[in-house]
């Protein structure tokens, strides 16, 4: 599916192969080292930084059995998750008569009807504008963040990317190296459009061989998470965003959970992930009546366990353009 998937398919080929279950936790400590991952642009890789280390992080794994953890000593981004409480407006609410299939599965319909067919080509970039609204949950003190991006179609030039107002530039990939989702726009064009072909491919080492009949509780966490991310992406092929809607709606699990608001301040339903303790507080936020998807929630801690924060986030604005810095 990716470079760094390959990469690991070949790495350590002479050495004895590993048991299922060892193969099956070392994937869920993969996971647990991304879903941990403090960010901060000065001191340590950004998320999308740490999931392009994700070749080492899962090398280090199935030979050491040890999680590779990337954080930094300061405030940044993500980090553990915590469960709401003590922020007006952010406290976990009551659980829904909606069911979240019911959900997922009207936004899929309703994003296949809407959708206009997008083919940047190669030397474009994704322009993307995101508002992040963040409330820190001990003081109630909130900032808010207009984070713009400019990612290169298809890899081979730097792209320029915003965290919580900090720029980033990002080098081209190199060989060996991927990221979740696929920044090439010809690696996203490769995935399935049937959502149960979806799953496995993105669980499974670019394998689509398993049935999600043989998926355990790590596995299905996986797919809950790996699909999240691939919804965060501003746009992506046609059918590939119905379908993976239409895949969240299969892990068994999902709930609907109401009154979670987005950063415009919209009140909608977020389907959530209880099963999880790494997934408490996190959300994607849908409207409550047409199901259109609104925005994203999540959580997260700086690495001295001083601070939490809740982050509201939705994308504003995407377009294709030619050239870093152009605006449509």
């Amino acid at each position: 599916m990716t470079d760094e998937l390959e990469l690991l398919r070949d790495w350590g080929a002479d050495a004895a192969p590993l048991t299922e279950p060892a193969r099956a936790g070392a994937r869920h400590r993969l996971l647990n080292t991304i879903a941990h991952a403090q960010r901060h642009p000065d001191a340590a890789p950004s998320r999308r930084h740490a999931l392009r280390l994700a070749t080492a992080a899962v090398a280090a794994v199935a030979v050491t059995g040890t999680a590779v953890l990337i954080a930094d000593g300061g405030d940044g981004a993500g980090g553990r998750p915590h469960r709401a409480g003590g922020v007006s407006g952010t406290a976990t609410p009551r659980m829904s008569n909606v069911s979240a299939a019911t959900v997922l599965n009207t936004a899929a319909a309703r994003t296949g009807r809407k959708e206009t067919p997008v083919a940047p080509r190669d030397d474009q970039f994704i322009y993307s504008k995101r508002i992040i609204k963040e409330t820190e949950r001990g003081t109630g003190a909130v900032r808010t963040y207009e984070d713009v991006n400019w990612d290169s179609v298809d890899g081979s030039q730097r792209s320029l990317t915003m965290e919580l107002g900090r720029v980033i530039w990002e080098e081209p990939l190199q060989k060996g190296e991927g990221v979740w989702p696929p920044r090439e726009w010809s690696e996203l064009r490769k995935l399935p459009t049937d959502p149960q072909k979806l799953i496995p491919v993105i669980t499974d080492v670019g394998s689509s061989k398993r049935s999600t009949g043989d998926f355990t509780a790590q596995d299905w966490y996986q797919a809950y998470f790996m699909l999240g991310e691939l919804l965060k992406w501003p746009v992506l092929p046609e059918g590939l965003r119905s379908a993976a809607y239409e895949a969240l709606a299969l892990v068994p699990g999902v709930e609907a959970i109401p009154g979670v608001k987005d950063s415009a301040g919209r009140t909608g339903v977020g389907i959530a992930y209880p099963k999880s303790p790494m997934a408490q507080g996190k959300y994607l936020i849908f409207s409550p009546k047409s199901y259109e998807f609104l925005g994203f929630r999540d959580e997260r801690t700086s690495v001295s366990g001083g601070k939490t924060y809740v982050q509201l986030s939705h994308t504003v604005d995407w377009a294709v353009v030619d050239r870093l810095r152009q605006l449509p």
